[in-house]
């Protein structure tokens, strides 16, 4: 049975499973909806190999979906004789499923910030942020001490019928201070979703490990 261990700095998130001798590390993709987060999931889904990766599930609601799959990096090692599974999920994107949200979050040991670069959708990316924080809050949780990355989605639409937000107007508004390390990306394309979640979860992973070998 899987358990998660207090750590020094706080209580380690990430689910350890004995027999198996595995440590299951959640990452979450968070953003507005219809902001590229299932793309995301669905390419990288994709992009792992058949034998690391375990079945996508869907879960379907009236307007919007929760998806995940688990799956064992080869190349991460291990961890007290412990090895590294990373779980990926994706969060219901409309303000209605937000309870769904949390229930999404609770465990994360990562997360990745998928923003919308139209600028139409300016004020949910501002929105959806706070949103995020909030819930963290709600659960115990504190958006200071995850790691995260910041996706800024959709740069393929540049120049095309709908304007998109700069990049320095994206910073200004979910990144002032440079808190989260933020890649350009297109995930209709794949464009940035690898180099998105090779960064998420070599964060996580060097999070996780640093406060198990504390202990």
């Amino acid at each position: 049975m899987g358990r998660s261990f207090p750590g020094i700095m706080g209580f380690i998130m990430a689910i350890i499973h004995r027999k198996s001798r595995e440590i299951q590390c959640k990452i979450v993709y968070y953003g507005p909806g219809r902001g590229g987060k299932t793309t995301n999931l669905l390419m990288i889904h994709k992009a792992i190999g058949n034998r690391a990766r375990g079945e996508l599930i869907s879960i379907n609601t009236a307007g919007d979906r929760t998806i995940f799959f688990d799956f064992l990096p080869m190349d991460l090692g291990a961890v007290k004789d412990l090895h590294v599974k990373i779980s990926v999920y994706t969060v219901p994107g409309q303000v209605i499923y937000n309870d769904t949200r949390r229930l999404v979050l609770r465990g994360v040991d990562g997360l990745v910030f998928v923003a919308d670069s139209l600028e139409i959708r300016r004020r949910q990316n501002i929105e959806s942020l706070k949103n995020l924080e909030e819930n963290l809050q709600a659960i115990g949780s504190d958006i200071s001490t995850l790691p995260m990355v910041l996706q800024y989605n959709k740069r393929d639409l540049n120049g095309g019928d709908s304007p998109i937000l700069s990049l320095e107007e994206m910073k200004n508004d979910l990144n002032p201070c440079n808190r989260w390390p933020a890649l350009a990306a297109s995930a209709l394309y794949g464009e940035g979703v690898k180099e998105t979640f090779k960064k998420i979860c070599m964060m996580t992973v060097v999070d996780v490990c640093r406060q198990l070998l504390e202990n």
